[in-house]
């Protein structure tokens, strides 16, 4: 349980400063190159940890392994994470991230409703109130960028749906947080850089282009990467990228979905003030009132992922013999 613990501080330190990494890069890389190089250098630096892991455990990838790694790639990379360097774009870093946060409402969902995860009453609670928080920072009456907020949301969704199959891979599977982390954000990857050399069709780019939409056309993969960049690109690929997702996931093996998602209820919380102090970007009344709302929807959840196990339990004594 400690180390679970552990896992959720890196993990929540990292994430909160993910936004402000992206907005750092000053526009330097196209939102899908960069998308591609943070995930394709956080899997390879992930790849050496799982070879020796399953080295030890003789354990091989099959085609229903990589099938499922496609899958989950391509929630994850290709669909989520490029909806979420879109939104970072539109809006300001911190916005995005309070936003993002709003993940974890569709993990416990998702994974009561398809996983039949157990979902304590107070976990419920826990919801609405932290869901309160992101409302009042947002301030949906006085939106200012409203396509920046819905992609946000969409990318929100996307990775919670990505969450739910990598637990559903956890549980039937048996894969570990860095094996389906790993594999996910290499074959994401792999999809990514497809699509990237489809934008170089003239067809295709010229139809980008034409609907307004020239990030989406001629994609680089490695132009902008400088001496200046380097640091920067190697803190969200192997920093935020690699350690921070993985520890997310090992988060989720050790102390389940609902007190990892910890993670997403504090982030909002920490990622404005990050990026108060290095962005410089304000944080208004509504957004230090939303702050306290959702700390106190945390501590909830903290408080009811500590009682799932105790009602589970008593359940077990007073049930029935069959």
């Amino acid at each position: 349980m400690k180390k679970g613990y552990l896992y959720i501080a890196v993990a929540t330190v990292l994430f909160s400063t993910m936004e402000i990494a992206i907005k750092l890069t000053g526009g330097i890389f196209n939102p899908i190159q960069i998308t591609f190089l943070r995930f394709a250098l956080g899997g390879l630096c992930l790849l050496p940890l799982v070879i020796k892991k399953m080295q030890k455990t003789t354990q091989k990838l099959t085609a229903k392994d990589i099938r499922f790694f496609c899958l989950t790639g391509f929630f994850c990379v290709v669909i989520s994470m490029i909806l979420f360097q879109l939104a970072i774009g539109y809006t300001k870093a911190s916005t995005v991230a309070i936003i993002f946060s709003c993940n974890p409402v569709f993990v416990i969902t998702f994974a009561a409703l398809f996983l039949k995860e157990k979902l304590a009453g107070l976990t419920i609670v826990s919801i609405i109130v932290s869901m309160l928080g992101i409302i009042v920072i947002i301030n949906p009456l006085k939106l200012s960028d409203p396509l920046g907020i819905l992609l946000a949301i969409l990318a929100a969704i996307t990775f919670a749906i990505y969450s739910v199959i990598s637990r559903y891979g956890t549980k039937k599977y048996h894969y570990d947080g860095i094996l389906i982390t790993c594999f996910s954000f290499i074959f994401g990857s792999l999809e990514l850089l497809v699509l990237i050399c489809l934008t170089h069709l003239p067809l295709i780019a010229t139809k980008f282009i034409a609907m307004d939409l020239p990030a989406f056309a001629n994609v680089p993969i490695f132009s902008g990467i400088t001496i200046s960049a380097l640091p920067i690109l190697l803190y969200l690929g192997i920093g935020v990228t690699g350690i921070g997702f993985s520890s997310y996931f090992l988060a989720m093996d050790n102390v389940g979905v609902s007190l990892a998602s910890l993670v997403f209820f504090i982030k909002p919380a920490l990622a404005p003030i990050l990026a108060w102090i290095i962005l410089g970007e304000s944080i208004n009344l509504y957004t230090a009132i939303g702050i306290i709302i959702i700390l106190i929807g945390s501590l909830l959840t903290f408080i009811a992922s500590r009682e799932i196990p105790k009602v589970t339990l008593l359940n077990e004594k007073t049930a029935k013999p069959r």
